[in-house]
């Protein structure tokens, strides 16, 4: 099974879990936006971007379609070997990382920075 690895706070905590979500609050337009990423053993890969509205900052892809009042599309990207999430404590929300089994907050306070990236193998 593969798990993800976060790193905040100067702690690991390891997910048994192979796809999440990551949404936070846009700061400046304060819309809504959600990623969809799967652990593989290639790295993290993101599979679908949604966002609540748009503006600056929130160009959504070319394949983009409106959906349920979210506009969603498909990035085309490689998989990533890691993903910082910054935490500069002038933000309007913190990052919500959601997973079949539920969810938690991450970034809630200035330089409280963290790295997700999928766990090392047996």
């Amino acid at each position: 099974m593969t798990s993800l690895c976060v790193l905040t706070g100067g702690k690991i905590l390891t997910l048994a879990i192979s796809a999440f979500s990551l949404s936070w609050t846009h700061s400046v337009e304060k819309g809504t936006w959600r990623e969809l990423w799967s652990v593989t053993p290639a790295g993290l890969a993101l599979h679908t971007a949604l966002i609540k509205g748009s503006g600056a900052g929130m160009e959504p892809g070319d394949d983009a379609i409106e959906k349920d009042g979210w506009i969603v599309w498909h990035p085309k990207s490689p998989p990533l070997p890691s993903l910082s999430l910054a935490a500069s404590g002038a933000t309007v929300s913190d990052w919500k990382l959601c997973h079949a089994n539920g969810c938690i907050d991450l970034g809630q306070k200035a330089d409280d920075d963290t790295v997700l990236k999928p766990c090392p193998g047996p």
